[in-house]
């Protein structure tokens, strides 16, 4: 304890540092940056301008874009300016931050995703029902919901977290504030905290992917009882976009979380870290309008391109 230094700053090792050609790796993250941002806000602007998407499920994944974009802001460009400026420090509460929203963002996602299974969930299995139990009431109640736990997942583990005492080396084997890194330099037993942490985080996947795996077993055995093809195959295309999200968070979200500390490393963790904080921002909204012709509709009526049969026509 005599190195104990309570208001030193941290120094992130980076992601960079395990790469021979840094450079080259700043500038395609810079581009997924780019192309993430820029997918997520021309997402949510389509959803809003297009009458034809303002429906529960179009706006969750409005708040999808919004999570997901908020979530690549808060650590991509600190990690991109260190490598530009050649500074890896980070104050303690600039630490804090970027942890509480980090953590609060990650575990409303978690929360959300749920939501969203359940919305589908109602569309298929209930669709004469839909008006009532997924109104503007319920809608605003899960969203509201899914925020709350977030926040609430954020005050429960930063505070404990930024006030062990750090003694030794300040360095972080990470390119953000993650909580397993910073917990790592504590020089107090955290053995307790922990089991907490693992515990609460068993409860914040539990819950959703008992939702969303019930939730799914309804829906295949309601399309396996419908009549018309086309109709089974638009129902499966818009739960196997949901599913994809769903595998790429929650599949990370358990390495990171949930696996004993044998399978960590400080290189496999920020390489999932990378998988789950840029290329799910990034692939988010490739899977949710490529693969939806109502949001494909509304970007050419946006951009002002008429189906080559009305050219025709005319």
């Amino acid at each position: 304890m005599s190195n104990y230094t309570g208001q030193s700053d941290f120094t992130l090792v980076g992601f960079f540092s395990q790469s021979e050609n840094s450079a080259l790796l700043a500038l395609v993250i810079f581009v997924d940056f780019l192309v993430a941002l820029s997918g997520n806000v021309l997402l949510i602007l389509l959803i809003h301008s297009d009458t034809r998407l303002h429906t529960p499920m179009y706006f969750f994944i409005s708040q999808l874009s919004l999570m997901d974009m908020m979530y690549i802001c808060v650590t991509v460009p600190k990690m991109l300016m260190d490598q530009l400026l050649g500074s890896h420090k980070i104050s303690t509460p600039a630490c804090g931050m970027q942890m509480f929203l980090y953590v609060t963002l990650a575990g409303s996602e978690c929360f959300l995703l749920a939501a969203m299974s359940y919305d589908r969930y109602v569309a298929i299995c209930h669709p004469l029902h839909y008006p009532v139990l997924m109104n503007r009431r319920v809608f605003l109640l899960l969203m509201s919901v899914c925020w709350f736990l977030g926040f609430l997942d954020g005050f429960m583990l930063t505070p404990v977290t930024m006030t062990f005492p750090f003694c030794g080396s300040h360095e972080i084997h990470h390119f953000f504030c993650e909580v397993p890194a910073v917990t790592k330099l504590s020089c107090s037993d955290t053995s307790l905290y922990e089991t907490f942490m693992y515990l609460c985080c068993v409860l914040m996947l539990l819950i959703p992917v008992t939702d969303i795996s019930s939730s799914y077993s309804s829906i295949l055995l309601t399309v396996h009882r419908m009549n018309s093809a086309e109709v089974r195959r638009k129902a499966l295309a818009t739960c196997s976009s949901h599913m994809a999200v769903v595998i790429l968070f929650y599949g990370a979200a358990v390495y990171t979380y949930m696996l004993p500390a044998s399978f960590h490393t400080p290189e496999k963790d920020m390489v999932v870290s990378v998988f789950y904080t840029i290329l799910t921002p990034l692939l988010n909204p490739l899977i949710y309008s490529l693969r939806n012709k109502n949001v494909t509709e509304a970007l050419k009526k946006l951009l002002g391109v008429k189906p080559l049969f009305q050219e025709t026509i005319k």
